[in-house]
């Protein structure tokens, strides 16, 4: 019983001694001043609005392609003979020279043979002619003087009158004089020769090749001139002009050409509801095949602004700055482009945010920076 009367005393000491070291623990702890947290204030970029005329720009690109181009095809049969100039990509031909040259010595043989038949036809005819018909017989005997086998072959003389019509008709000497001509003609296929300037992009023969009918031999191109086909949607359909200029430049914004609105397609594609137009340009430094941007002004905008897409709030609301605080405002968007939205119904002299500000809200807090200058 003293052992327990001892223990409860010693514990009821203990806990009044805690008592009064909590007591003072709480009072000296109540006049502390509590901490005191700096409101965080964000600076933010800042622009004045002042409404004028916005240009509006349609992006579209697209690759060039030589306005002026000959897929080369074979309409005869043969071998391929090299000429004074290698068939090969790269190679620059002037006009008149020959591109192809196709062995025609047997094909050859064959039109002297038939033009040597009808200079025989008409030779045969000439004594009747002297007899029957005196008095067209000089311009028959003078067109065959001048009848030379290694030239083309010459106009038959024009018939005057209905018998001697019957008579040269009738003897074979029209058709045999047109099957000439036909045969002429295909002689001449059997060399191609550039219709202009320009370049061997493409060569799918070499020497000793044997060419067949129909069998594609290469391309051919003026690398001087290139069109470059764009679509544009219907909205600027009726803003799209000829011979109206247009800038264009590469994907790295490194090089700048100048071109100009050569046609507008008449029809709207009806699948992607957009119009086609070709945009020709001309420099030294732009090949076949290049990408470019091109920068259609479509129309001005007045009375507008134009701002980063990333400010427009999906509300159609952007961001103002009223006495340090910052607010909504509802605005009218009448064009987006790729990175930038042009604006109307925004006041002059209203304060807009010029970069974006991660978290903002309407109310919160801001600071104007010093200069934009640089922003």
């Amino acid at each position: 019983m003293l052992l327990r009367k001892i223990i409860l005393s010693i514990l009821g000491i203990a806990f009044i001694i805690g008592a009064v070291l909590f007591a003072k623990y709480l009072i000296a702890n109540k006049n502390k001043p509590k901490p005191q947290f700096d409101k965080v204030v964000k600076t933010v970029f800042t622009d004045t609005v002042q409404n004028g005329d916005v240009q509006i720009v349609v992006p579209a690109n697209g690759n060039l392609v030589a306005k002026r181009r000959l897929e080369l095809f074979a309409e005869v049969q043969g071998l391929f003979k090299l000429g004074r100039k290698e068939f090969k990509p790269g190679q620059i031909f002037n006009q008149g020279e020959t591109l192809i040259s196709i062995d025609a010595d047997e094909y050859y043989a064959s039109v002297q043979a038939s033009k040597s038949n009808l200079y025989n036809d008409i030779a045969a005819i000439m004594p009747d002619l002297r007899l029957d018909f005196p008095e067209v017989y000089p311009k028959w005997q003078s067109y065959l003087s001048g009848f030379n086998l290694d030239k083309t072959t010459p106009k038959l003389p024009e018939m005057t009158s209905e018998k001697e019509n019957y008579f040269i008709t009738g003897r074979g000497i029209v058709t045999s004089y047109y099957n000439v001509k036909n045969l002429e003609q295909r002689l001449v296929k059997y060399r191609i020769v550039a219709p202009f300037r320009g370049v061997l992009t493409e060569a799918l023969v070499t020497e000793g090749t044997l060419i067949r009918s129909g069998q594609k031999l290469g391309e051919f191109i003026d690398p001087t001139v290139y069109e470059m086909q764009v679509a544009v949607s219907k909205t600027y359909a009726n803003l799209l002009e000829v011979g109206k200029e247009v800038g264009l430049n590469t994907l790295d914004k490194t090089k700048s050409y100048s071109g100009f609105v050569s046609r507008v397609n008449g029809s709207i594609d009806a699948a992607t509801q957009t119009i086609t137009a070709f945009i020709e340009v001309k420099h030294p430094d732009l090949k076949e095949g290049m990408y470019l941007e091109a920068n259609l002004d479509a129309k001005t905008e007045p009375n507008a602004i134009e701002i980063l897409r990333s400010l427009l709030l999906e509300s159609n609301e952007i961001f103002v700055i009223r006495d340090s605080i910052l607010d909504l405002i509802p605005v009218k968007p009448v064009h987006f482009s790729e990175t930038k939205v042009v604006l109307k119904d925004v006041k002059d002299g209203t304060i807009i945010l010029k970069r974006q500000v991660p978290g903002a809200y309407a109310g919160m807090l801001v600071k104007p920076a010093l200069s934009n200058q640089n922003d």
